[in-house]
C-alpha cells in the first residue's frame, strides 16, 4: 500500500511517522508514504503556489498549475492510475466502513490543501475522492491526511500488538456497529472507586454480557443514530432490546 502525499509542509509528517505502534506499519513499509511539494513544481525565483481570487474576497488560493504539475508526477511515479484525494468539507466523512476500504486498498495520492482552497478547475480535472473530517475547518489538510494515515496504519496485519484489537473498536461490525464499553485496569480499588463487579467476577458470559450492556448505553445516549442503524441492519438481539427500554428516556 502507498500514500503519495501533496503537501507544502512535509515536516509536519514525521514525528508521527516515527512514533507511536503504528509506526511499525511505516518502517516495515507495509504503508508506504512518499511526500511531494508542490513548490518543488511551481514557476519563478518564489515558487508561488497561491494567488488571488478572482471577484475578490480575503485569503488565497491554491493555483491550479502547480498542483497539476505535482499529481502528474506523482501518479507517474506509482506507475498507474490512482485515486487522487482531497480533503475537504465537502467530502465524504471519514467513518469506519471508509477507513476500512482505504485500508484494503493500493493507496492513493493525498491532497492537503491550504489557504482558501484550491482552484475548481484543478479539482473538477483531477480529484476522484473528497473526505472531510467533520463539520469544521481546519487551516490545512495536514491533520486529516494524518488521520487517514493513522487509521488504515492500525488495520494492516501485525501492526497492532493483538490482531483482535481492532476488532473491538467502537464503530466495528464485530460491535454491530456500537460504540466501545468502558475499560479498567489495576489497582481494583482507585481514590473510592472501584471496578465493576462483573470485570471480577471470573464468570465469562457475565462479563460479556456487562460489556454488551455498557456499549449499548452509552450508543443510546451518546449516539443514538447508531443504534437505529443497528436496529435497521437487524443487529440487535431481543434481549439487547429489552436492555434499552429499561433505560431512562432522554427528556424532550
Amino acid at each position: 500500500m502507498r500514500f503519495d502525499v501533496l503537501t507544502l509542509f512535509p515536516e509536519l509528517f514525521a514525528p508521527f511517522l516515527a512514533n507511536g505502534i503504528n509506526r511499525r506499519a511505516f518502517a516495515s513499509g507495509q504503508v508506504d508514504v512518499r511526500f511531494w511539494n508542490p513548490r518543488d513544481f511551481a514557476e519563478g525565483n518564489y515558487r508561488r503556489v497561491d494567488d488571488r481570487p478572482f471577484g475578490g474576497g480575503p485569503g488565497m488560493v491554491m493555483m491550479a498549475e502547480p498542483l497539476a504539475r505535482c499529481v502528474e508526477a506523482a501518479v507517474a511515479d506509482r506507475g498507474e492510475a490512482s485515486p487522487v484525494v482531497l480533503f475537504s468539507p465537502v467530502g465524504q466523512p471519514l467513518r469506519h466502513a471508509v477507513v476500512t476500504e482505504w485500508a484494503a486498498s493500493a493507496g492513493a495520492v493525498l491532497l492537503c490543501g491550504r489557504y482558501e482552497g484550491l482552484d475548481q478547475r484543478f479539482i473538477d480535472r483531477y480529484v476522484t475522492h473528497q473526505i472531510s473530517l467533520g463539520d469544521f475547518v481546519l487551516s490545512g489538510g495536514e491533520l486529516a491526511a494524518l488521520a487517514l494515515l493513522d487509521a488504515v496504519a492500525r488495520l494492516q496485519p501485525g501492526v497492532l500488538g493483538d490482531a483482535d484489537s481492532h476488532a473491538q473498536d467502537s464503530f466495528n461490525p464485530e460491535l454491530d456497529g456500537l460504540l466501545d464499553c468502558p475499560h479498567y485496569t489495576r489497582p481494583e480499588v482507585w481514590r473510592d472507586m472501584s471496578v465493576p463487579a462483573p470485570l471480577m467476577s471470573g464468570h465469562h458470559a457475565q462479563i460479556e454480557r456487562w460489556r454488551r450492556e455498557q456499549r449499548l448505553a452509552l450508543t443510546a445516549e451518546r449516539r443514538p443514530d447508531l443504534i437505529a442503524a443497528a436496529r435497521a441492519e437487524g443487529r440487535l438481539q431481543p434481549r439487547d432490546e429489552q436492555y434499552l427500554q429499561q433505560l431512562p428516556q432522554p427528556a424532550l
